[in-house]
């Protein structure tokens, strides 16, 4: 029995479309400008048909190479080794950066006084399933960024400050969970998303081309 387009979950059918989209340009069919076009669309619409409408004149489904490789690129980093149970980061007039591949704690204690704090958990590696941010933030400015295949809670409470969370918590219920709590006082604490959706699939598909360019019998 086939389910009608209508009825299916539209990520499911969002998720296919940007695969097919993927493998005809990583395999020359289409142009770098018509896929950013299409995938633009696939993006922008909730409608399943005009996701569907954009590969109508396409070929068939992505092979197993890059569905293995995108299960790869877009799956939340774990570490193999344990990392401490907590860890605490004071900003007193001056600075802290923790980005680029580190191991998450299972709790983080943010101190900012008349500074400021990037937390960037891009491309950390996490050890379980929550993480908890505590933070105070008093005359500071706080930025933290998640990749999209995480959920995020913000239970931050603002005193003449601001708390504002752009990271959609849509991800899978086994992804980690990061949850910020605190108070913001006098300060601006940010979360959102350090690369878009639209940055990532077009990250990911310039490099299957480079991939498929370079052995073409793949």
């Amino acid at each position: 029995m086939t389910v009608k387009l209508e009825d299916r979950p539209i990520e499911q059918v969002k998720e296919e479309v940007i695969d097919v989209l993927i493998h005809n340009y990583s395999h020359g069919i289409i142009s770098n400008a018509a896929f950013e076009r299409r995938l633009d669309a696939v993006i922008a619409t909730s409608s399943h048909q005009e996701m569907m409408d954009q590969i109508e004149d396409l070929g068939p489904a992505p092979d197993d190479t890059l569905k293995q490789q995108k299960e790869q690129q877009f799956q939340v980093n774990y570490s193999k080794t344990p990392a401490e149970e907590q860890e605490t980061m004071v900003n007193i007039l001056g600075e802290t950066d923790r980005s680029g591949i580190w191991t998450v704690p299972k709790e983080i204690k943010l101190f900012t006084l008349l500074g400021g704090s990037t937390l960037d958990f891009t491309n950390a590696l996490f050890t379980g399933p929550n993480v908890k941010v505590q933070v105070i933030s008093i005359l500071g400015s706080d930025k933290i960024y998640v990749p999209e295949n995480v959920n995020v809670v913000s239970k931050a409470f603002c005193i003449l400050g601001s708390a504002k969370n752009k990271a959609p918590s849509v991800a899978s219920k086994h992804a980690p969970t990061i949850t910020i709590e605190g108070v913001v006082l006098l300060s601006e604490l940010s979360v959102k998303i350090k690369t878009t959706m639209k940055e990532n699939f077009v990250a990911f598909a310039n490099k299957m081309k480079a991939m498929f360019d370079s052995n073409p019998k793949m």
